[in-house]
């Protein structure tokens, strides 16, 4: 149930089969349900702050949603009033802390701007990491957490330095310290994640192209090769100079490679959308392993300039060989309805 979220002012959906396409003309709001849908799963809207979430000249929105699967039921409120703190209830009782909720309703979202995991710089692949191994390990994400205050508190620091034109040493020296704990932790669990996570995007990715080209991906950081406080010290002047933090995992990165040249640099569309699927797909596996139930799977307009053979084999995977729920959106019913009796989907179409 939908209030003042968006575009939508008062709407209320009812999902009753595995697979569920939404189809409609842009700016009918298929985005923004599917956007609901991951809000209630993760606190947050997947595109935009909350100051872009509530429909104009509304004080705030409102999102009411039922999760079933064979063991449980969730009931999840969420209340945003301009000004106000948030307000999100898991049946009927107020969390404390929005992050106590993040992996109790395991979702994956594909949308058009995810290619920058594949074109964009190192920051949107860690998101991807951390996107996945939050939602299985509450420990990770308390110190991601933790981490990042700390950095965020080191970078202020070196900035207030260069802008008072003094030195604090010993200040340094305790952020430092602070950083060393959560980073070697984030790092351990990163090492373990990718070690399965890689053969998983190799084995989707020749399944979605219907090939055997060579994809190469590794998982890079400077902790491979040095402890973070030898690197805070030997890049300390840097860092001064630059009035932020260099080294640490915040610089990690996924490499991705087509026949050991850079994949975004020679990789056709097709390549780039069909190693994005394979990077998503490989995170829905390793979710539905870890928590031992098939997650939550939003597709936003992935058929867009995708060909034939991707998109049944796409299609096939995430309609006949998941056991989770899909949410497919599409401006063309004909198509979505054509995909589904080929494939043999029994599938619910909502138009808006």
């Amino acid at each position: 149930m939908l209030t003042h979220f968006k575009n939508y002012d008062f709407k209320q959906f009812d999902f009753d089969k595995k697979v569920v396409g939404i189809c409609g003309l842009n700016g009918k709001g298929k985005t923004n349900l599917l956007d609901a849908i991951y809000y209630c799963c993760f606190t947050k809207s997947y595109f935009s702050s909350d100051a872009f979430n509530t429909q104009f000249d509304k004080e705030g929105f409102r999102l009411e949603a039922a999760f079933e699967n064979s063991e449980t039921k969730q009931h999840v409120i969420c209340i945003h009033r301009a000004g106000l703190k948030k307000e999100f209830y898991l049946n009927d009782v107020l969390y404390d802390k929005l992050s106590e909720h993040i992996g109790l309703l395991p979702t994956v979202i594909i949308a058009p701007d995810d290619i920058e995991i594949i074109t964009g710089n190192s920051e949107e692949r860690r998101k991807y990491i951390d996107a996945t191994i939050c939602q299985l390990d509450s420990e990770y994400l308390l110190n991601l957490i933790k981490y990042n205050k700390i950095l965020q508190h080191r970078n202020s620091h070196l900035k207030q330095e260069a802008a008072q034109g003094k030195i604090d040493e010993s200040l340094l020296e305790i952020l430092d310290q602070q950083l060393v704990e959560p980073a070697q932790i984030i790092y351990n669990k990163r090492i373990d994640f990718t070690a399965k996570l890689l053969p998983l995007i190799d084995r989707f990715y020749k399944q979605i192209a219907s090939s055997d080209e060579v994809i190469q991906v590794s998982f890079e950081s400077k902790l491979k090769n040095k402890k973070l406080e030898q690197l805070l010290i030997e890049n300390r002047q840097k860092d001064r100079a630059i009035q932020r933090t260099s080294c640490g995992i915040h610089k990690d990165d996924l490499v991705l490679q087509l026949n050991d040249q850079p994949f975004k640099n020679i990789a056709s569309q097709g390549q780039r959308k069909s190693l994005l699927f394979a990077l998503k797909l490989a995170e829905y596996e390793m979710i539905k392993e870890g928590k031992r139930f098939s997650p939550l799977l939003l597709l936003d307009d992935v058929f867009e300039k995708l060909d034939d053979v991707r998109m049944k084999n796409l299609l096939d995977w995430v309609c006949n060989n998941n056991e989770g729920q899909v949410f497919i959106t599409d401006t063309h019913k004909d198509r979505l309805v054509n995909e589904f009796t080929k494939l043999e989907i029994n599938g619910q179409i909502i138009e808006l």
